[in-house]
């Protein structure tokens, strides 16, 4: 007859695992309660000083007064920000680690490079979009065209096209000037610049025809009359440039191209993490101040859920895929 006290063991050592495993679940949510307990990195995979940079900062700088934490900016640049993303990729999802998303590394890398060093649909979690940087093309003030109609038929017309200068191969004002191409039959070149202030200068000496750039950048250029806006292609009228239209408003349909940044933080980030970051972060967006900041920056901002967030990725790296296809974009 089995002896009473060896017939209790399974039944304790199974209380004993339920206990423990009570005990950590206890743990993990009086962790995520006093979530953030001491500083979070925030990873920016750029070098210090660009319109990315600088938005991350002060976003950071918001949040660690909300937080009670300081957020700490950690530059981390190469690959057209692969390799600062991926280490928070292989990070500890504790919301300690988190990165400054950037479109141009999150929805057109994965097309553009061979390979990848992350997924990131699969590992990532977006916490909340920041804003959008509204795009615009512009042109030197002796082009003979000044609508955005002139323009694409002047394109036509002209022999070997017209040149439109941009950031860099891969880049979103790239994608944007394909994707009009794609979309109106127009006979663009592409000619790609080590930053966007390079092809700046260069269609204000008359080198380059067009420019696709953000419109921080051309602003105060356009106002002195260095170059022609020609037209803006987000969805409503940039505040900025009240006077120039959009894209969709010259006659492209459904065309909205912005260059976003967000954060993110490690796949499988406690949702309680998540949640408190938007909160706070969607807090700091509607800050009248912040906005105006962001703003002179050449940002708008989008305040949303995760959710939201995720959705647009996921779009954005949908209908960027078969841009990049269809004009052979390869890494440089």
């Amino acid at each position: 007859m089995p002896n009473k006290n060896t017939a209790r063991r399974p039944w304790m050592a199974g209380a004993l695992l339920s206990c423990l495993g009570l005990l950590g679940l206890s743990g993990q949510a009086a962790a995520q309660s006093n979530y953030p307990n001491k500083p979070i990195r925030m990873v920016v995979p750029f070098a210090r000083g660009g319109l990315t940079d600088t938005s991350g900062r002060l976003i950071a700088e918001q949040l660690s007064k909300r937080l009670g934490q300081q957020v700490i900016v950690d530059n981390k640049p190469g690959a057209s920000g692969n390799i600062g993303t991926q280490m928070v990729v292989s990070a500890e999802p504790d919301g300690y680690t988190l990165v400054l998303g950037f479109d141009g590394t999150m929805v057109i890398n994965p097309h553009v490079f061979a390979k990848m060093p992350f997924d990131t649909v699969r590992d990532l979690a977006p916490v909340g979009k920041i804003g959008d940087a509204v795009l615009i093309l512009v042109a030197h003030p002796g082009v003979p065209a000044k609508t955005l109609r002139e323009v694409l038929d002047l394109s036509k017309k002209q022999n070997g096209g017209l040149s439109y200068g941009t950031s860099g191969t891969g880049g979103t004002p790239h994608i944007a000037g394909e994707l009009l191409k794609m979309r109106t039959g127009a006979n663009l070149v592409h000619v790609p610049y080590k930053g966007g202030g390079q092809a700046l200068i260069d269609v204000i000496g008359g080198n380059i025809p067009l420019v696709y750039t953000a419109i921080a950048g051309a602003v105060q250029h356009v106002k002195s009359g260095k170059i022609h806006p020609v037209a803006v292609s987000s969805l409503q009228r940039s505040r900025a440039l009240p006077d120039v239209p959009t894209f969709i408003e010259a006659g492209v349909s459904d065309f909205d191209v912005s260059s976003w940044v967000g954060i993110m933080a490690p796949a499988k980030t406690p949702r309680a993490i998540i949640e408190r970051l938007n909160t706070e972060l969607n807090a700091v967006l509607a800050d009248p101040e912040v906005r105006e900041r962001l703003n002179q920056l050449g940002f708008a901002a989008t305040p949303g859920t995760p959710e939201k967030f995720g959705e647009e990725i996921r779009r954005d790296l949908n209908r960027y895929g078969p841009v990049v296809k269809a004009a052979g974009i390869k890494a440089e």
